[in-house]
């Protein structure tokens, strides 16, 4: 088969692509060009999102992927988004789709409009003197982050594929010259808070409304014939971010920089940059090596959520009155509190408790966790490897089998923990135990992606340009837990 058969019969080229976004019009976007690369070499497919575009995996090429994602043999614009942002807590009217561009629009079997966004395919407007690159290790992170987050439940974007890209990259937080790729990311919106507050900073509060309905059309749609559609936007915003922060937080995920432009206007969680799982549980455990002051720490992810929230108010003042949006905030906090307990009580093995013996529980537990130098994934880990209806006999007997257990079982708040859990235990029933040890597989995965466990990953590629490690982490992570 020729080029030309290949490409018009690459089922990317097919799909039902919707202008919604280049529908608005210039007035959001810039039209522009992917860089030519010199080398193509898909890295990584992701065929458990085929399905979702009515696509078989075992008929879509890797040709088909690196035509579509590698060197964009496409018909349809690319677009380059405008936006602003807080960045640091400092305003940064200088940014937009940098490194990236909104490849297109597709409806998925879900009938839910995603999609497909680029990072490093080259120079944008938006660039600022980069080069519109990104570094392979750059979307190795990506992919793994993006894949433990949703293994683990969490609303996120995900990466469809990598293609290796042949261009020497130089950086100051790699050895260089590094390798480079372009990604391909799946989502629900290329929209960020950061586009609101372009509009606002050039006081377009027109273009600012249209967006609004731009958005409440495509991802709030049961709103559309509501009086007060924008103000209940607002609030279900607020809701949705409120649960994606309890996510990070009760699996231990520390995103890095929490800039405005880094904030979805569908709560969902994406942009992998410095990101890290916490090694233990310490609240101020900062991912970004920038982040000087630890601004976005662990622990200062709710707040800086919530204050990205407020900072949108301001963009949003002209549409939405700003007593609206002050109730409507009340929200972050009601879904962050609800969300918080119930997902860190499945860690703990447990779907509902009386509200006060669930209380006790976490703040023992984070107590305990908090003044030992344990590992926060291990010691949930371990729960769910070594649970056993014994545990119920005997309060000596819990995580008696287990390394955390044996090094610190006498210590005053982790017998204060177990007492805790074993009088909670005594109140099942043989069919609540084994629920219990369910809900605690469900939640708990074995293998968790801390940084080391990324650098060996790397370690092979770039040093022997060995993806069998990249790849058995993959289905790890896939295998170990139960989908949400």
């Amino acid at each position: 088969m020729n080029l030309a058969d290949t490409t018009t019969h690459n089922p990317f080229f097919s799909l039902n692509y919707e202008p919604a976004l280049e529908s608005l019009g210039d007035d959001y976007y810039d039209v522009v060009s992917a860089s030519e690369f010199p080398q193509h070499i898909l890295r990584w497919r992701n065929d458990a999102l085929l399905p979702m575009l009515e696509l078989v995996p075992q008929q879509v090429t890797d040709e088909h992927l690196i035509q579509a994602f590698g060197k964009f043999e496409q018909r349809h614009p690319l677009l380059a988004l405008r936006y602003h942002g807080y960045q640091f807590g400092q305003y940064n009217p200088m940014l937009g789709d940098g490194r990236g561009f909104l490849y297109g629009q597709v409806r998925a079997v879900d009938n839910r409009l995603y999609d497909f966004g680029t990072k490093g395919s080259g120079r944008t407007p938006y660039s600022r003197g980069g080069d519109g690159m990104l570094t392979l290790k750059g979307g190795v992170r990506e992919v793994l982050a993006a894949e433990m987050l949703h293994r683990m439940g969490v609303n996120t974007s995900r990466c469809l594929s990598v293609v290796e890209t042949g261009m020497d990259l130089w950086r100051g937080d790699e050895p260089s010259p590094t390798r480079s790729c372009v990604m391909i990311r799946m989502s629900q919106s290329h929209i960020r808070f950061g586009n609101f507050e372009r509009l606002n900073y050039l006081q377009r509060p027109d273009l600012a409304q249209r967006l609004l309905d731009h958005v409440i059309e495509h991802y709030y749609p049961y709103l559309q014939e509501k009086e007060d559609k924008y103000a209940l936007f607002y609030a279900e915003l607020s809701q949705r971010v409120g649960k994606l922060v309890a996510q990070w937080m009760a699996n231990g995920f520390c995103h890095g920089v929490l800039n405005t432009d880094n904030m979805s206007i569908t709560g969902e969680s994406f942009d992998y940059g410095p990101y890290a799982f916490i090694p233990n549980y310490d609240p101020s455990f900062t991912a970004a090596y920038f982040d000087y002051y630890g601004r976005y720490s662990y622990s200062h992810q709710p707040g800086i959520c919530r204050h990205n929230l407020e900072l949108l108010q301001k963009a949003l003042k002209d549409v939405i009155p700003l007593a609206d949006m002050e109730e409507g905030i009340k929200a972050f906090d009601k879904e962050y509190r609800r969300e918080y307990h119930d997902l860190m009580l499945k860690k703990l093995g447990f779907e509902q408790l009386d509200i006060s013996q669930g209380e006790e529980l976490l703040k023992s537990t984070l107590a305990f966790l908090n003044h030992y130098p344990v590992s926060y994934h291990d010691f949930f880990a371990d729960l769910a490897r070594t649970f056993s209806n014994k545990w119920r006999d005997d309060a000596a007997n819990i995580l008696k089998c287990s390394e955390i257990g044996d090094s610190l079982g006498s210590t005053e708040l982790f017998f204060n923990w177990s007492g805790i859990y074993h009088q909670i235990l005594t109140n099942l029933s043989p069919d609540e135990l084994e629920k219990a040890s369910q809900v605690l597989n469900q939640n708990n995965p074995q293998t968790v992606i801390l940084r080391p466990v990324i650098e060996s990953v790397w370690e092979s590629i770039s040093e022997d340009d060995n993806w069998q490690p990249f790849y058995h982490l993959i289905q790890d992570i896939s295998g170990l837990t139960t989908e949400k």
